[in-house]
């Protein structure tokens, strides 16, 4: 079924192109230019004044199929204008044109592949971290359900290139590929890593075997939903308070006022060359070093106050959330902007 939006582009095409013609035909059986106009447009709209020239027999038939065929034209199109308010189309094209714009400010944000049960917690995750995010997902029912919470979403199958394209991926810091198709997500990860060869690309695996190929394809790690569900329970049946205090911190959520966080050391930033004793995590900001993260993947435990930070490091800390906000943005939003 043609779209109100297609119907209308249709029948106005339509209706112009018999304008056009109609001139033309009045102006080659003599009239003048403007004659020409007055009669389409008085034709046409059926107003019915009288001719302002000769009528031949083969100029009234003529007359005849522009009255039809423009009739017609403009009703369709009056049709589907008609429609287009009735269902709430002009609503929702001015919403997609304003998201389409929001989209395209973001800069280092996350793209989320598929809004199911997994893709939904992550983007409710981001949003309560306040970190920009698009969710992409072929079902039309999802993203309305997206774009009513508030999130930015594009509909369309994620495997494609203009898909990517639309939710900005040359822009973004990250990919999710959460599809239950381990297929697809190979697909996507391949497509991703071509289309932004910087992006960081965090896919899905349902089998093990799989994991491979996502590696190949160009995933920078793989999520076995599964597997980290296993070691959750066994975890929680072996060390059960190490468990529910990880919870408390890393996931923020409960009485605990405190949290671990990532905190990446550009190269403006005011940390870069200091030790960890001169910038006084600690007694300043009460927040503690519980490693560091170098740009080569290797990671350093509790490092010493003589350890000092270079461009690409990358800080973990915990401490309590005011002072992990207010460290982050003392000494990283202030050095480039990169530290998100």
């Amino acid at each position: 079924m043609i779209q109100p939006l297609s119907r209308i582009r249709l029948g106005a095409v339509v209706l112009a192109a018999i304008i056009v013609v109609a001139i033309v035909g009045y102006r080659i059986a003599g009239w003048s230019w403007i004659d020409a106009m007055y009669m389409v447009v008085i034709t046409v709209s059926t107003v019915g004044y009288r001719e302002l020239g000769p009528m031949t027999p083969g100029l009234k038939v003529f007359t005849m199929v522009v009255i039809v065929v423009g009739m017609s034209a403009a009703a369709y199109t009056l049709g589907a204008i008609v429609q287009m308010l009735a269902e709430g189309e002009i609503e929702r094209a001015l919403g997609l044109v304003r998201m389409t714009r929001e989209i395209r400010r973001l800069k280092d944000h996350v793209i989320i592949c598929g809004l199911g049960r997994m893709g939904r917690m992550l983007a409710q995750d981001l949003q309560q971290e306040k970190r920009p995010f698009v969710v992409v997902d072929r079902d039309a029912q999802r993203i309305a359900e997206a774009t009513e919470g508030g999130w930015l979403a594009v509909h369309g199958d994620a495997t494609e290139e203009d898909v990517l394209q639309d939710a900005g991926i040359q822009r973004a810091r990250t990919v999710v590929t959460a599809l239950p198709s381990d297929a697809a997500n190979v697909f996507i990860t391949l497509t991703s890593r071509n289309m932004n060869p910087t992006l960081q690309i965090i896919s899905r695996g349902e089998s093990p075997s799989t994991c491979k190929k996502l590696q190949q394809a160009g995933a920078t790690r793989v999520v076995m939903p599964a597997a980290i569900g296993a070691q959750r329970i066994a975890a929680m049946i072996m060390r059960p308070s190490i468990v529910e205090f990880m919870e408390l911190v890393a996931g923020r959520r409960g009485p605990l006022d405190v949290g671990i966080d990532e905190l990446p050391i550009s190269p403006g930033s005011s940390l870069v060359g200091k030790s960890v004793e001169e910038t006084e995590f600690r007694r300043r900001y009460g927040v503690l070093v519980v490693a560091v993260r170098r740009p080569d993947g290797d990671v350093v435990f509790s490092p010493e106050p003589s350890f000092r930070f270079e461009p690409g490091d990358a800080a973990i800390v915990m401490g309590r959330l005011e002072s992990l906000d207010q460290f982050r943005k003392t000494h990283l939003q202030a050095g480039s902007g990169a530290a998100s």
